[in-house]
């Protein structure tokens, strides 16, 4: 489900005024300014009016927030039946255990909020979801072949590890490469890693102080102070 203008529905707190939008200034009122008496958009508190204003409605219907993310919500029915909201900015999920629930639900929040529904999810914050018999499977496949395409890696195959564990690195080998190219690789690597490929995560641990084998030769160093002032200090390998 998406909301339709969801910042516009949040409730200000604060007095905030601002200069007359063009073409709708009244003559002789050219000095005056408007008075917000709801959000408007880029409002820097408008993002917080709006999930204060979500999560005041959908409480008053009997869902409870969760304590280890407080965009999902959860309700149980009398009938044991079961609801679960996952709100994300103006996106909504609905999960339910029956069809029935879930659209009581649904008219709930279309009388509260402008909403337009999508239908079943396909796809939600780059994520395909696929129903089958055991459960929903969560995948990127169709970033990862983006990914491919926009940095020009199309003879690639499966590998059993993200990186050759044989190789040692060293510091300043190999050919240099764009810093730009670099940061949007690692960057679009780690959002993979942090949502459906866990798996891609490279762990790296400090076994010794000495980081670097080639030189076999650790950092150390020390500080002395004296009322609260530096008086001797070191630093060397």
């Amino acid at each position: 489900i998406d909301v339709k203008t969801a910042f516009l529905n949040g409730d200000l707190e604060e007095e905030i005024y601002m200069n007359q939008p063009k073409g709708f200034i009244e003559p002789g009122m050219e000095n005056k300014v408007c008075k917000l008496v709801k959000s408007l958009y880029s409002l820097k508190q408008v993002p917080k009016r709006w999930h204060d204003k979500f999560d005041q409605v959908v409480s008053s219907y009997g869902f409870q927030f969760n304590n280890s993310d407080k965009c999902v919500y959860v309700k149980q029915f009398d009938d044991n039946s079961c609801v679960i909201l996952c709100f994300y900015v103006d996106d909504i999920l609905i999960f339910g255990s029956s069809l029935h629930v879930i659209n009581d639900v649904k008219s709930f929040l279309s009388s509260n909020f402008e909403m337009k529904d999508l239908g079943l999810v396909d796809v939600i914050l780059g994520i395909k979801l696929i129903k089958n018999h055991d459960g929903i499977v969560l995948t990127q496949s169709h970033y990862i072949e983006k990914l491919f395409k926009k940095f020009n890696y199309f003879d690639v195959k499966p590998i059993s590890t993200p990186f050759d564990s044989s190789i040692k690195l060293k510091k300043n080998i190999g050919e240099s490469v764009s810093p730009l190219k670099y940061s949007q690789i690692i960057g679009s690597l780690l959002h993979l890693s942090n949502f459906s490929r866990p798996d891609i995560a490279y762990v790296v641990v400090m076994q010794n102080w000495n980081f670097d084998s080639y030189e076999t030769k650790s950092t150390s160093g020390y500080v002395f102070t004296l009322a609260g002032g530096a008086i001797a200090w070191k630093s060397a390998k």
